[in-house]
């Protein structure tokens, strides 16, 4: 419809134009013509027909009614012919009041009618029929509204066509997005072309790839999670039920030894499952988007971790090497990471043992933060898999933690466009490193 009346609009607008000047120049070359004709007829010699003279242009003006008028406003014209329509102003023209030529319309005979003067007090005066003409434009006009109206149709049809064959990509996008709203599958959509469409298809291709894969995360991790949390929650479970029976009237009654173990081990319990839940909950916090980040200044988020590490470090003792770094980001979620590497070497370190923590730009327009801790290290097998959630090296399976923490790390570096890795230190000990963008200003 659009494609329609665009191509009427302008087949509308070129065919008034060409009318209008055809119409013009038709009339326009009639006025000289008739003008040319009339001169001739003024000055041409008189004929001699039966002792008669007459006008030498009646024999040659078949087609005109033409005639001379005399100043007192006699008419001579041929017998044949009809006399042209004579008014006051071709009768000043014979008198001579005003100069001719003249040209005016006559409406009662439909005819255009010139008026010259011929000398001695007489004007001649043509008349031209304007039928022809108006008929020669009444055929220009229908041809131009033939013309024009199939223009428009044949318009409509091929944007019919176009806008259909265009639109086939929109609409099959559509559908996927229905299809995904009713069933929730997240299969891509087939690409064919290279155009807008085609990329337009593509980007949603690669949103229903990250949905996917958000999808698959979250599964994994309620899985994960899930399994996790059967262990402790079972233990805890069992430690409830036997003292809760111990309590029952005629059954063994439990020693004070065995009591304060068994309460031991539901604190103990109750704090994994509070640290497992409390790590599940962050890993969800990171997992939002972030519409703003603040300017974040390294030095101060390595310091704080390190005062709350400290309070629990117990012996141990940090040797620290700090050099200026801001990056742009969420503070908190930085913070975290950083605490959470300094966490993991504390656990693994020994009593009385040394802790180092240097943060040092590559000038490559990245920094680095590096912890070093005293403990076994890591074996080569577990370099790779130490950051992925819920896994637990050989070693660290019989120390307390959710196997989150060094997730989080991860997961928190790579918001920040950073990247995490885990190696070994000259000593032996683990060397945890995250490396993040950022200036030194």
């Amino acid at each position: 419809m659009l494609a329609s009346v665009c191509v009427a609009g302008v087949v509308a607008i070129v065919s008034l134009g060409a009318y209008l000047t055809v119409s013009d120049n038709l009339y326009q070359q009639l006025d000289e013509n008739l003008q040319v004709r009339a001169d001739a007829a003024a000055h041409a010699l008189p004929v001699q027909v039966r002792l008669e003279r007459i006008p030498g242009a009646f024999l040659s003006s078949s087609d005109l009614q033409i005639g001379v008028l005399s100043a007192n406003g006699q008419m001579v014209a041929p017998d044949e012919g009809a006399a042209p329509p004579v008014t006051t102003l071709e009768l000043q023209v014979a008198t001579g009041a005003v100069q001719g030529p003249t040209l005016r319309t006559d409406s009662r005979g439909d005819v255009r009618v010139v008026a010259v003067s011929s000398g001695n007090g007489q004007a001649m005066v043509l008349a031209q029929s304007l039928a022809p003409t108006k008929k020669t434009l009444k055929e220009l006009a229908v041809v131009l509204f033939l013309i024009g109206g199939a223009g428009i149709v044949v318009a409509g049809l091929v944007g019919m066509v176009v806008a259909r064959g265009g639109l086939r990509p929109v609409e099959r996008l559509t559908s996927a997005t229905e299809r995904v709203t009713r069933t929730g599958d997240l299969r891509p959509i087939p690409i064919s072309g290279d155009d807008e469409l085609a990329r337009l298809t593509q980007s949603f291709n690669t949103m229903l790839g990250a949905v996917a894969d958000s999808q698959e995360r979250q599964r994994q991790l309620v899985a994960d999670a899930g399994h996790e949390l059967r262990t402790p929650l079972t233990s805890l479970r069992t430690n409830l039920e036997l003292l809760l029976s111990a309590d029952r009237a005629g059954a063994p009654k439990l020693s004070e030894r065995d009591r304060t173990e068994i309460e031991s081990d539901i604190k103990a319990q109750i704090d994994e499952l509070t640290q497992l839940i409390g790590d599940l909950v962050e890993l969800a916090r990171q997992d939002e988007p972030r519409t703003q980040f603040e300017r974040v200044e390294m030095i101060d988020v390595v310091e704080r971790a390190l005062d709350r590490a400290r309070r629990r470090a117990g012996e141990i003792d940090f040797e620290v090497s700090l050099r200026p770094w801001v990056v742009t980001g969420d503070n908190s979620a930085l913070e975290r990471a950083v605490l959470n590497l300094l966490d993991n070497a504390v656990k693994f370190s020994p009593d009385g043992s040394l802790v180092k923590v240097r943060m040092y730009p590559l000038g490559d327009g990245t920094a680095v933060i590096e912890v070093a801790d005293s403990g076994p290290g890591i074996a080569e097998a577990d370099l790779g898999k130490v950051f992925d959630r819920f896994y637990r090296s050989s070693e660290a399976r019989t120390l307390p933690g959710s196997g989150l923490g060094l997730a989080i790390v991860k997961h928190a570096a790579e918001r920040h466009g950073g990247t995490v890795y885990a190696g070994h230190t000259p000593e032996g000990g683990a060397l945890m490193t995250i490396r993040l963008p950022g200036s030194a200003a």
